[in-house]
């Protein structure tokens, strides 16, 4: 069911923000706006939502606007009908949302998915995105890449889509293992689990790693189009215990963007924002001085 209501099971004091809810191409997409100042669109990945980017928003909203959003299918966004949950459909949503809202002078924040999602709208709208913050991602195809092979033929199965369907894998296993510094509470592991707390809902999460392969002719599109953003200031903030993208994956972000800054948090797994957010807060202050 579309609701534009916020659910009971949001605790305001994890999540002290006013959930907001924008209709895109049919899709019912919930994201927060909060604070002032230069505007940073926080994407997230695979299998988080808005929630994840909490103690940063909280941090960084007296001097930033920090928006953050849901893909259809996660946190407390709503799918339209038909909706594959694809990653050139969460561009397109992205890329909708960014022309709902208006913004403009944007700091694209981007953290796994949130990297190639986030990139291939700022391809798109060449004028709204002046910034550029990637976070443990990567942004082109990875067909014949063996540690990526594995895992996408590992986890994209039929046997792995069932238990992400009927047992929330990728959040009971993801949450745990991409954070080394600090263990996601039980009242946090309860927002991620409830944000996707059907099968039905479970969807979007288990479509995700097949893509990594599958999608190969839009990460081949994002990957195109990067020496058109390779001018842009551009953070990149990684944690470097993440199991999942490692120094190959930062070094070539590196050289795709010269003006760029790295931040190198030692032990913090995938999620660095939630696993280190006061490293990753002043990562962001550091780098992009707010204009007083």
């Amino acid at each position: 069911m579309t609701t534009t209501t916020r659910p009971s099971w949001v605790d305001d004091d994890l999540f002290p923000f006013e959930s907001r809810f924008v209709d895109i191409d049919g899709n019912t997409v919930h994201y927060v706006d909060e604070g002032s100042g230069p505007t940073l669109l926080l994407l997230h990945g695979n299998p988080t939502w808005s929630f994840l980017w909490r103690e940063a928003i909280s941090a960084l909203r007296s001097d930033f606007r920090c928006i953050a959003l849901d893909y259809p299918g996660f946190g407390l966004s709503t799918p339209r009908p038909g909706y594959r949950y694809f990653p050139e459909e969460h561009a397109d949503v992205v890329t909708g949302f960014v022309d709902a809202l208006g913004l403009d002078d944007v700091t694209l924040v981007g953290q796994d998915w949130g990297g190639p999602i986030g990139l291939a709208a700022a391809q798109r709208r060449p004028d709204v995105f002046d910034r550029l913050v990637l976070v443990n991602s990567w942004a082109w195809p990875v067909n014949g890449i063996l540690h990526f092979e594995a895992f996408a033929r590992i986890m994209g199965s039929l046997p792995i889509r069932f238990l992400v369907r009927r047992a929330n894998l990728l959040v009971n296993a993801f949450l745990p293992t991409g954070h080394h510094r600090r263990k996601p509470t039980t009242a946090e592991m309860t927002h991620y689990r409830m944000a996707l707390d059907t099968p039905e809902r479970r969807q979007a999460t288990a479509v995700l790693p097949g893509r990594i392969l599958a999608s190969r002719d839009f990460f081949a599109e994002v990957e195109a189009g990067l020496p058109d953003l390779a001018q842009l200031p551009t953070l990149i903030v990684w944690g470097d215990a993440d199991i999942a993208f490692r120094r190959q994956e930062r070094e070539r972000l590196e050289s795709t963007f010269p003006d760029h800054t790295t931040v190198i948090v030692k032990g913090a797994g995938t999620y660095v924002e939630s696993d280190a957010p006061d490293e990753f807060v002043a990562a962001i202050r550091n780098w992009h001085t707010p204009q007083q």
